[in-house]
């Protein structure tokens, strides 16, 4: 039977982390390449992220003011995903206004970080044991993307922008990620252009939007002040071939742009 037949897959809540900072040329974007033998997206250049699991939802429940449960989740496995993912934590001392510093990230690092990556540590317990907050404050919705519902693999994905907490390094896991990048959102499509990179279509996207604004502030004020709205894209054939359609309303400059990668999203 084909999928055509059966109902669509449920996509898998999933958030993702747009970790900024300025750099000498303009706005960067912290980004990996993902490890070749993973089924999803393999190879390509993307932003730290992953599913919601079931201890970023029970993190959420035990935090006051994070929103609604779902919504309060994604922002818990974001801050999870980004320290899993490239060392950042975003996070800070329980009853503290400011960040972490680096010398007690890499602390942190060193007696967690290889346990939480290994599923030996649960991110909560850490938190419990470090006296710390996950700083849910600093991300800022960006975008959602759900993959269309004729692909077998799905995900419900929310993007949010943070700006890069000041001398936390970040750096690709070696598991996952193979290499990391900070990168001008300009440079990545021209990268790509040239067949240098491979970007999936929703990364290529937001990087497009990501494109339009100078200054870490700039993006985040931006990001603020619009509204969020939920893209699925929709292959449709057109005399110019392919195209995959999305909401104007998102905010991407247009509603049909080339399907120039596996729509992964």
């Amino acid at each position: 039977m084909s999928r055509t037949d059966t109902a669509p897959v449920p996509p898998r809540p999933a958030a993702t982390v747009l970790l900024l900072r300025d750099g000498a040329e303009g706005l960067e974007v912290f980004m990996v390449v993902r490890h070749r033998a993973i089924a999803f997206a393999s190879g390509a250049l993307v932003f730290p992220g992953g599913g919601v699991e079931p201890g970023d939802r029970a993190i959420a429940a035990a935090l006051p003011g994070l929103g609604p449960p779902e919504a309060a989740a994604l922002r818990i496995a974001a801050i999870r995903e980004t320290f899993e993912e490239c060392g950042v934590l975003l996070a800070r001392p329980r009853g503290a206004a400011a960040l972490l510093d680096a010398a007690r990230l890499a602390r942190i690092a060193a007696a967690h970080r290889a346990a939480l990556l290994g599923g030996e540590r649960p991110f909560a317990e850490i938190l419990v044991a470090e006296a710390l907050e996950p700083a849910a404050d600093r991300l800022v919705p960006f975008a959602h993307w759900i993959t269309p519902a004729s692909r077998p693999k799905r995900f419900d994905t929310h993007f949010f922008l943070a700006a890069a907490p000041p001398g936390q390094i970040a750096a690709h896991d070696g598991g996952e990620s193979v290499e990391s990048v900070w990168i001008r959102p300009a440079k990545a499509l021209a990268e790509t252009e040239r067949g240098r990179r491979k970007l999936v279509f929703a990364t290529r996207l937001n990087l497009m939007k990501l494109a339009r604004y100078a200054t870490v502030g700039e993006a985040l004020a931006a990001a603020a002040a619009e509204p969020v709205v939920t893209v699925q894209p929709e292959s449709v054939e057109t005399p110019a071939g392919p195209m995959l359609r999305i909401p104007v309303a998102a905010g991407y400059g247009g509603e049909l742009f080339p399907a120039l990668d596996p729509p992964a999203m």
